[in-house]
């Protein structure tokens, strides 16, 4: 008897399109303001991922937006403002549909990272400031924070008599 061997799934493949900044703002505001940005910075980070399929087959685009505000260490003066929404555009085949959402909002951020940490790093040497280096983000932690806080809100609410 012939044996029927399973043929194994196919391994997911992915492959970057291409990569653009959708919407940037850098403000330079103690320069507006006529002070020399000679202070030690306090810089904050926050990061928001969004992802959409496509109209072509197999597409999709997976976004990194940063809002990155630098003040002063020894006050509240805001030192910038930086603003940006950078999207890659991917070919995506072999990734089940139960995977599909944290890859869009896992791996593609990740491969396009490096790309945005570099946009970053040389508008804020353009704009007069030391280049920012952006750490790298754990995007793994980021979606599991992402899903478990979607949870809790969806929790319904406790009342109390």
């Amino acid at each position: 008897m012939a044996e029927e061997q399973a043929t194994p799934p196919a391994a997911p493949q992915m492959r970057v399109l291409g990569q653009y900044i959708r919407d940037m703002s850098f403000e330079n505001i103690v320069s507006q303001k006529g002070a020399a940005p000679d202070v030690q910075p306090d810089v904050q980070v926050q990061v928001n991922l969004d992802a959409k399929k496509r109209p072509q087959e197999n597409q999709y685009e997976s976004a990194i937006k940063l809002n990155v505000t630098s003040k002063a260490k020894d006050g509240d003066t805001v030192l910038f403002v930086l603003e940006i929404d950078y999207v890659g555009m991917f070919h995506i085949e072999n990734v089940p549909d139960e995977q599909m959402h944290p890859f869009l909002l896992i791996e593609c951020p990740r491969m396009i990272f490096p790309f945005l940490r570099r946009v970053v790093s040389d508008i804020t040497r353009d704009g007069g400031f030391p280049p920012l280096n952006l750490e790298n983000i754990d995007f793994v932690s980021l979606y599991r924070n992402e899903i478990a806080r979607r949870q809790k809100e969806a929790e319904p609410s406790e009342t109390v008599n």
